[in-house]
């Protein structure tokens, strides 16, 4: 799914993507329907922890939330800036780690498309396109992480939102959640045929067990929790 068919509608034009920015996928869109389920209006404070072009972080301003957007690359951090100002839209977006960046602050609504593909690297790429998908040999670097924090990023009642492959474990996802004090569910699947990602690494996968010989789409989930 391309940047311009995710904001048809609410951002005519599309969205500006440079060479190494994540573009909104099939994940986006999946976090994007479970983002609009989601009571979201003037008096709601929003994170969004990988912002990349901006995207969801844009639809959750558009709907007047106060809506904050962290990501650890520049040329994400000056997409989503960009975009902003093209489509005028309030959007604070800061450069960084997520937890550094909103260290003190809580908000009602923490949405994240993280890195989540299983790679040979022990620890995340530290520039490239890569940055935006390639998460540990899990694939779990950064979605144990978001987990970890959850619980301190979020107002009483405050919700989650995070897409991820079924590769890294849906399962461990919601208990990990569950173990720091959070109510969680998976609330959305979808199945979509492998990319050129998974496709490169496809023996690798295999040999981890990740991936059976003939499988040929993966699975995306959403899970959202929410805090007592």
């Amino acid at each position: 799914m391309s940047s311009t068919a995710l904001a048809a509608g609410t951002f005519p034009g599309g969205l500006v993507a440079f060479p190494s920015v994540y573009r909104p996928q099939a994940d986006t869109r999946l976090l994007a329907a479970a983002l609009a389920r989601e009571e979201v209006g003037c008096l709601t404070e929003v994170l969004e922890i990988g912002t990349g072009t901006g995207a969801l972080a844009l639809h959750a301003a558009r709907r007047g939330a106060a809506v904050t957007a962290v990501d650890v690359s520049w040329p994400a951090v000056a997409a989503a800036r960009v975009n902003a100002l093209l489509h005028r839209v309030p959007l604070r977006v800061l450069h960084g780690d997520f937890a550094a960046r909103t260290r003190g602050r809580r908000f009602d609504l923490v949405v994240t498309n993280p890195p989540y593909v299983p790679a040979p690297g022990a620890g995340p790429p530290s520039r490239g396109a890569e940055r935006a998908w390639d998460a540990g040999p899990d694939g779990r670097l950064v979605i144990d992480r978001v987990c970890a924090a959850a619980a301190g990023l979020l107002r009483p009642g405050g919700v989650l939102l995070m897409v991820h492959s079924g590769l890294c474990g849906a399962r461990a996802t919601v208990e990990r959640l569950a173990g720091e004090g959070l109510s969680a569910e998976v609330t959305a699947r979808a199945w979509v045929p492998w990319g050129p990602v998974l496709r490169s690494r496809r023996a690798w996968l295999e040999r981890r067990g990740l991936a059976a010989p003939d499988e040929q789409r993966e699975e995306l989930v959403v899970i959202r929790a929410r805090t007592p």
